[in-house]
């Protein structure tokens, strides 16, 4: 894995892709849905779209399966990329390992600092659970990352929706703990943005001066506020986002052409 460099634009540019939901079994799908392909056509859009790159963040559920071999496939994928890529699990992740294979090819990061911003990588998984929490260890190395952060600005990433997303099913599976979250982040005037995935959904939303933003599935969609469990014909798709000196944000999503990947309306196995 390539290592991430000094930005030499006016900006941080970086590439989001979470969700992609991968097995070791090639023939296996994801309600009726190849997602080692839909990952792969969504990296292809990105090497079409985005000229300048400086980091990927893989915001969790990498695998469908925890496996190895999922994670294997998933690094080749991203070897395509021209940028350095950091990862956090999900709730369908198996965290240890990941840590273990992130060790050996690079992707596993406290936090990067590029030019005059710091992202933050929290691992917000709980091991055999759905919904997530930043646990002691997780909230101190959040605290340690904003003490030490001078004055750069602050993107956080975790995989779990900290707000309502207006999903009845949904909102429950969300970050457990997030008020102890979000007084940090109310607290601290260096964070510019909070970015997750996991509701396989897109989000943009303020809350105060800090920008929320949540990301499409490189796979399924779900729909969104819907009371029980559905999915949604929309593409799959990733975020790209510009971090600005001044501390602004500039990002949009971009999704495969309509009809490309939709999940099987008759399957089950989520």
């Amino acid at each position: 894995m390539p290592p991430v460099t000094t930005t030499e634009a006016g900006y941080v540019s970086i590439v989001q892709l979470t969700d992609s939901h991968l097995f070791a079994d090639h023939s296996a799908r994801l309600l009726g849905l190849d997602t080692f392909a839909s990952l792969n056509a969504v990296i292809d859009q990105v090497l079409d779209e985005v000229d300048q790159m400086d980091l990927v963040l893989a915001t969790g559920d990498i695998t469908q399966d925890g496996s190895e071999g999922g994670y294997q496939r998933f690094i080749e994928a991203i070897g395509r990329l021209p940028a350095a890529c950091r990862w956090i699990p999900g709730n369908h992740d198996d965290a240890a390992l990941m840590a273990t294979l992130g060790d050996a090819s690079g992707l596993n990061a406290d936090w990067i600092d590029l030019a005059n911003w710091r992202i933050v990588l929290l691992d917000s998984s709980i091991p055999g659970a759905v919904p997530g929490r930043l646990d002691a260890e997780q909230l101190d190395h959040l605290d340690a990352a904003l003490a030490s952060a001078g004055e750069r600005h602050v993107l956080v990433c975790l995989h779990h929706h900290p707000i309502d997303i207006e999903s009845d099913w949904m909102n429950p599976l969300g970050l457990q703990n997030a008020d102890e979250f979000l007084q940090r982040v109310d607290s601290n005037a260096n964070i510019r943005g909070l970015l997750w995935g996991h509701i396989h959904q897109q989000l943009d939303a303020m809350r105060g001066k800090v920008r929320l933003l949540a990301t499409p599935s490189t796979c399924i969609q779900f729909d969104a506020h819907s009371a029980d469990f559905a999915t949604d014909t929309q593409s799959p798709g990733y975020r790209w986002l510009r971090l600005h000196t001044d501390g602004s944000i500039e990002t949009e999503v971009s999704r495969l052409p309509a009809g490309r990947f939709v999940p099987d309306p008759d399957a089950s196995g989520y």
